[in-house]
């Protein structure tokens, strides 16, 4: 899609669609509880884990088009009365404001979890890992589409919509990105809340959140520019990142590193948000399979080299109780996040290792169209 992941860019008074990407504002939240075990024995029975791995499926909507059923959903948060939405075009707009206030607080299929983990101190941490779902892939579809003439609602294959930020398009974009970032920003936090404080029976004593695929304006090397991180986190001196690995590796909280050395200022302050795929979808898991109408029997044209007992003898090793998931996002899909955080050198330090009790992502058989 025209940007790599982990891509970063910096553009003079401009800002690349495609290189924010799809999902807009996708990011990862994890917050620290007051809740601790002992890290070596996991704290509590593998049944404890269990019960509330299922307690945040039942609770959690995730998959394609799910709709947020809570009774305290996030319906009336401000964002949805800003003025912001006037840069729709006037008869898509209230369609997409509905769906969005529908989905917010849902976490979608893909690569998006909601995982619980014990730090080397025995603190329990709530992450969480999604993005702005229909809303943002609506807005990133219909500015490619005006991009190149067409109707907001006419799909267009991807394209580089690039806009001057002093355009009426590039306008429009900026303002309905950062509402899609305020727009993520409150469902991450909200569920992550909801696992603390509902399910967990804990209280929250930090939180540690940001975005990997929006743009920001920012000054380096002495001038301005509107900074695009595709699957990548702004990472300051100082500044906090959550950084997972996959349902059977361990995730870290890390920081810039505070001596903000020229390494740092040619990566932009920039960080990895995971570990990064050593294969496809595709390749893992197979082609989607096909149902022949007249048999009823279902093909699947390529076998995926990942196998379900695969994953499971992974996760088991690990002693992770892993809900839904599929082969597509199984440990061996993925880099080891360890090597990953050694190649960005001395641009980064870390404060925390999390290990993964339990990982909750939507079933094998579900296909978003909204994941990062």
């Amino acid at each position: 899609y025209i940007m790599p992941i982990g891509g970063v860019a910096a553009y003079r008074n401009q800002v690349s669609v495609a290189g924010v990407g799809f999902d807009i504002a996708c990011g990862n939240c994890a917050i620290r509880t007051d809740l601790t075990i002992d890290p070596a024995t996991r704290g509590t029975s593998s049944e404890t884990w269990r019960r509330v791995a299922d307690e945040i499926v039942s609770t959690l909507s995730f998959g394609i088009g799910r709709k947020n059923t809570s009774p305290d959903a996030p319906v009336d948060h401000p964002l949805f009365a800003s003025d912001v939405w006037s840069a729709v075009p006037a008869a898509q707009r209230e369609a997409l404001r509905e769906k969005a206030r529908s989905q917010l607080g849902t976490i979608g299929s893909g690569n998006h979890y909601v995982d619980i983990f014990v730090d080397e101190a025995g603190a329990v941490w709530v992450g969480v890992h999604f993005g702005s779902r229909g809303f943002g892939h609506t807005v990133a579809s219909g500015f490619m589409a005006l991009a190149v003439g067409r109707d907001w609602d006419t799909r267009v294959p991807e394209t580089e919509a690039l806009f001057d930020l002093d355009s009426d398009l590039g306008k429009r974009y900026f303002a309905l990105m950062n509402l899609a970032g305020e727009y993520a920003y409150a469902g991450r936090e909200w569920v992550a809340r909801l696992v603390v404080n509902d399910i967990l029976g804990a209280n929250e004593l930090d939180m540690v959140h940001n975005h990997h695929n929006f743009a920001w304006p920012e000054e380096h090397f002495g001038e301005q520019y509107i900074v695009v991180r595709k699957g990548a986190t702004p990472a300051f001196p100082g500044q906090r990142g959550f950084v997972g690995g996959s349902m059977g590796d361990n995730a870290v909280i890390l920081q810039g590193a505070l001596a903000n050395n020229q390494q740092q200022r040619d990566a932009l302050y920039s960080t990895v948000h995971g570990a990064g795929r050593v294969m496809s979808r595709t390749q893992a898991a197979g082609s989607r399979p096909r149902v022949n109408r007249k048999t009823g029997e279902r093909i699947q044209k390529r076998k995926g080299l990942i196998t379900r007992q695969m994953m499971s003898e992974w996760t088991k090793k690990k002693g992770v109780v892993v809900r839904g998931g599929g082969t597509d996002e199984s440990p061996h899909v993925y880099r080891r996040l360890p090597e990953v955080l050694a190649a960005q050198g001395d641009t980064i330090e870390i404060l925390h290792t999390l290990r993964p009790l339990v990982v909750v992502m939507a079933g094998a058989d579900e296909f978003d169209p909204y994941k990062d």
